[in-house]
């Protein structure tokens, strides 16, 4: 993560848990206490960034290899071809940061200074990590060294790439609303707390008492109400 990024998460984090510990305990220490647990919010946001930007790169391969085959079916040589890709990449995404165009930058430049153009595709592929492009990466090594056709590699990874994105979108969409249902059922307890605590502030003291047995139910609550909504998110992260 970006600098910029981590102190943002931590900032929202920090925020976010104060509201949450304020709500269940209504106690200025406690919610500052428990504020510190939201400096764990940038490791969770780097799991989601890390698998949206792999979902970005995945599409933007798939986009390389449809001009990487056009330029081999052209005659060319698989060296100039990827020089080629890399232009035909920079018309398609005009940001030069853009995560594929920075990778073909770089693998042109290893070829240029005289390493093989294997191992500059090896090491994009482990550094990427996603399995698409790991598999064409084998895949590509084995035909550059043994004389497979490359064309006809490269068209059909392309093809499987295309579909299984397909099939990604069309489960994004089915279960964008279940998530959403989720999402909101796990908010509505918190609100109706903070609603009552706020309307019927006699009817909820007894739980916000310290020492006493209130705030051991309320943490009893918060802790029912963290584990049904991570459940409920991994039951959904459905992966192809």
């Amino acid at each position: 993560m970006k600098k910029h990024e981590l102190v943002f998460y931590s900032f929202v984090g920090i925020i976010l848990m104060f509201i949450l510990g304020y709500i269940f305990y209504q106690n200025m220490i406690v919610s500052i206490v428990f504020s510190a647990v939201g400096l764990f919010l940038p490791k969770l946001m780097k799991k989601r960034l890390m698998q949206k930007r792999k979902n970005e790169l995945s599409k933007q391969f798939q986009q390389a290899l449809f001009s990487l085959s056009s330029s081999l079916i052209a005659g060319r040589s698989i060296e100039n071809s990827f020089l080629e890709v890399s232009n035909d990449l920079k018309l398609l995404y005009p940001d030069p940061n853009t995560y594929i165009i920075r990778e073909f930058d770089l693998i042109n430049t290893k070829v240029a200074n005289r390493e093989t153009i294997e191992s500059a595709f090896e090491d994009f592929s482990e550094r990427a990590g996603i399995d698409d492009i790991t598999n064409f990466t084998d895949v590509f090594i084995t035909c550059k060294r043994t004389g497979g056709d490359l064309v006809e590699v490269i068209r059909r990874t392309s093809t499987l790439i295309s579909e299984k994105i397909e099939i990604q979108q069309e489960i994004s969409v089915m279960v964008a609303q279940k998530k959403f249902e989720s999402t909101a059922l796990s908010i509505m307890p918190i609100m109706m707390i903070a609603l009552l605590g706020n309307v019927a502030g006699n009817y909820m003291d007894p739980l916000f008492v310290f020492p006493g047995l209130g705030p051991i139910v309320m943490t009893i609550a918060l802790g029912i109400i963290v584990f049904s909504f991570w459940v409920s998110q991994r039951i959904m992260n459905i992966k192809v």
